[in-house]
């Protein structure tokens, strides 16, 4: 566990009080604008599903699920790590059309996280999910299609800052006017002799705002540059936006998102990734005997958008959570106030 990095002189322009009214601010403007740029209708979701489904997301493969039994039921319940899988099902159950899609509030617990500035054990982010067609699953119509969302993604970004620089004084404008698009694989041939996380801070320190492209696959080097589940995101089609984050120095990532897999890409990763097993779980399957639709989707968090925006040192500065006791006294100890 890392310990948390306060920079020296750091102080909230906002005291507990109005922190709880600019995060619902910024919660309020972003979530409507997103849905009126990528035509996104909010939905109910589930905050545990039963794990014989398929359709918990397994993140790396290690990660434990918060499990718990359920009164005249024979199997436990599993909290969602997120709800990557569980929004394609949904899309399809709901009887959405191609071109609509549905977003919600997913709340999860993960309890394997390493704590530091920027994660916590509870995780909460905007999932969202659209239909494509078949036909559009083609190398060029589908990189066509992740540039376009992306920038819609970012546009709102944008605006959202321009409008709480306009609430807020001490808030200044910082993302840069374009994103730019970077893979993996170039961020290796760039920076070889640097771990993952570095070359992401050298590249979006540069650039101020990037969308790491194609995570999960093996590089050039022989290695990953991050861990994905092998069963949701197509690991040529996805990514990762970043944006640089000022007040603590960092590559900052604000959303994961990407093409689903179809069932030849579903195929190929679960061998690949050593998941055969999955193959006969419900959700994998409908995959595979392509019964669920084509989509993209993704990830946006919902703190780490209000610490940007709000210009916050800790991630606990805006949600409750549970932090080890030597963090709540370095925290008390820097003027941070914790939620």
């Amino acid at each position: 566990m890392e310990q948390i990095k306060i920079p020296d002189g750091y102080q909230s322009s906002l005291n507990l009080h109005d922190t709880q009214i600019a995060i619902k601010t910024v919660k309020d403007f972003f979530q409507q604008t997103l849905a009126q740029k990528l035509n996104l209708l909010r939905v109910s979701a589930p905050v545990f599903v039963n794990p014989s489904s398929g359709l918990n997301d397994n993140l790396n493969g290690v990660e434990r699920p918060v499990s718990f039994d359920i009164k005249g039921q024979s199997e436990n319940a599993e909290i969602v790590h997120s709800l990557a899988k569980w929004k394609r099902y949904a899309l399809k159950k709901y009887g959405f059309a191609h071109g609509e899609g549905l977003y919600t509030d997913m709340i999860a617990i993960r309890r394997d996280e390493d704590l530091d500035n920027i994660h916590s054990v509870y995780v909460d982010q905007w999932d969202w999910e659209k239909i494509i067609n078949k036909e559009e699953r083609n190398m060029d119509t589908l990189v066509s299609t992740v540039r376009n969302t992306v920038r819609s993604i970012y546009s709102v970004l944008r605006k959202t800052e321009k409008y709480m620089a306009v609430q807020y004084d001490y808030i200044e404008e910082i993302l840069p006017r374009e994103i730019a698009f970077v893979s993996t694989q170039e961020l290796v041939d760039m920076y070889p002799d640097l771990t993952p996380k570095e070359r992401e801070y050298k590249v979006v320190k540069e650039k101020g705002a990037v969308f790491l492209m194609q995570v999960g696959k093996t590089l050039s080097n022989g290695e990953r540059h991050d861990g994905r589940a092998p069963d949701y995101d197509d690991w040529e089609l996805n990514g990762d936006i970043l944006v640089y984050y000022p007040v603590l120095d960092i590559a900052l990532e604000l959303s994961s998102m990407g093409i689903r897999v179809d069932e030849n890409a579903l195929d190929q990763q679960l061998t690949i990734a050593g998941c055969d097993d999955r193959r006969e779980l419900p959700f994998q399957k409908a995959i595979l005997n392509k019964e669920l639709p084509y989509t993209i989707g993704g990830g946006i968090g919902q703190s780490r958008i209000c610490m940007f925006f709000l210009r916050k040192a800790h991630i606990g500065e805006v949600h409750a959570s549970l932090w080890p006791e030597e963090v709540m006294k370095e925290a008390a100890a820097k003027g941070v106030q914790l939620l």
